[in-house]
């Protein structure tokens, strides 16, 4: 075959005959196998030779036999060759999510780089649904969590990373490339810590705590809106949910003295704090429902302080106390500890440091808060810590403190399985 397509060719372009004249114008090896038996390995090693020597053995003199589009053809033949060996050898992939365009970025376990793509969202996940199972490590961001059960479900090794510890790891000019290229870097790092991936009940318990935080926020607006309206004629309420009836009895006064048009758009306003309302108290019955049936939110409700909602954000937003040490590292986590900056043997401590999880955080000192009120309307026990505390210091630094009390009694909770005991007042 071969040998008749050379005379073929050479016939109808003399010229090819003439370049050719005296040397082999095909390879001089050949390829053959049973039907059904053609291996992976048996072609990348056939391909390897082929690319190695294409032409077989050639006369001293003979000019090559590969034209331009031959060698490219062989270039690109050589460079999947080589990705695919590779392949076997990856260690780590790190991606740099996105909407449309991921970055991917595959490593060795000495962090060397073997392969760098550009995939669409189809691409990715066909692309990692067909490779072989290793670490994928991405930042925790918008949909990481998805992608993260999804790489579970093909058998890799999923390690999510907080975006502002990727962030050191990035040299020189940011983009996609370098962001992936980060992510591998830091996931590498002994001392990294990760993320834990959450589950679809997780995440959608995390849409409705967001989604009554966000109406609490809209119906906050609106009626600081009509008591803005109507403070510039001359109304005034105190603030608070609970005076809306006061100014609504104002809207609907005849004898106000409020235009026409005012006295619409109140309306307009109170119908709209009405429907929130509601909404959020929807909201609020079906969290309390879940928090009443689940083991963890109900045996956290036995903490004063801690309320459904709190029990609730803690399951959702929390990892597993397996992860923190001691009590004061799940307090830490929260950002209920003095910021440090020390040196020099020198200690220095600030404020609290505001660390990771504000939602936790913001619901514990709220539930502190509510706590230090009752206690300074019916007294706190005398010689308890709380009692000690209020005498020496104000009531948001007391509340602060407390709720680093409650962030550690909560892990000793979980961590043991048990109820509360002991009451926060006259804790140690």
């Amino acid at each position: 075959m071969k040998g008749r397509s050379s005379f073929k060719v050479q016939r109808e372009f003399p010229a090819i005959r003439k370049r050719y004249w005296g040397c082999r114008f095909w390879g001089r090896g050949y390829f053959s196998t049973t039907n059904g038996a053609i291996t992976e390995d048996i072609v990348l090693q056939y391909l390897e030779q082929h690319i190695s020597d294409p032409t077989g053995v050639r006369w001293d003199g003979c000019r090559s036999p590969q034209t331009a589009s031959q060698c490219a053809t062989l270039a690109v033949l050589k460079t999947q060759v080589k990705e695919r060996a590779s392949m076997g050898e990856v260690t780590i992939i790190g991606v740099d999510l996105a909407k449309n365009v991921f970055q991917v970025h595959g490593a060795a376990a000495d962090g060397s780089l073997l392969f760098r793509k550009k995939l669409s969202r189809s691409q990715f996940a066909r692309f990692m649904a067909e490779h072989p199972p290793c670490l994928v490590a991405m930042e925790a961001c918008a949909g990481a969590h998805h992608w993260a059960r999804e790489m579970s479900r093909h058998g890799h090794e999923v390690r999510l990373i907080a975006p502002h510890y990727v962030k050191p790891f990035i040299k020189r000019q940011k983009n996609d490339a370098a962001d992936a290229e980060a992510i591998v870097e830091a996931a590498l790092r002994p001392t990294m810590r990760f993320a834990e991936p959450k589950s679809a009940d997780q995440q959608a318990r995390a849409v409705a705590f967001r989604t009554r935080e966000q109406l609490v926020k809209q119906r906050t607006e609106a009626v600081n809106a009509l008591r803005s309206h109507l403070y510039e004629f001359g109304y005034i309420a105190p603030v608070g949910i609970g005076y809306v009836p006061r100014l609504e009895r104002v809207v609907e006064d005849p004898d106000a003295g409020i235009p026409d048009l005012a006295r619409e758009i109140c309306r307009m306003l109170l119908e709209q704090i009405a429907q929130l309302t509601d909404r959020i108290n929807a909201l609020k019955a079906r969290i309390a429902a879940m928090s009443n049936e689940a083991e963890m939110p109900r045996r956290l409700q036995t903490m004063p302080g801690v309320g459904p909602i709190t029990a609730l954000a803690v399951e959702t937003f929390a990892p597993p106390m397996e992860q923190f040490r001691r009590g004061c590292d799940f307090a830490a986590w929260l950002g209920l500890v003095p910021r440090q900056h020390s040196s020099g043997g020198k200690q220095r401590l600030g404020k609290t440091s505001k660390m990771e999880q504000r939602d936790i955080r913001r619901l514990l000192v709220t539930g502190a808060t509510a706590v230090i009120r009752w206690a300074s309307r019916r007294g706190a026990p005398a010689g308890s810590w709380l009692a000690r505390m209020l005498e020496r210091k104000p009531i948001p630094i007391v509340a602060v403190a407390l709720a680093n009390k409650m962030a550690r009694g909560i892990w000793a909770m979980l961590s043991r399985d048990e109820d509360y005991h002991g009451p926060v007042l006259i804790g140690a």
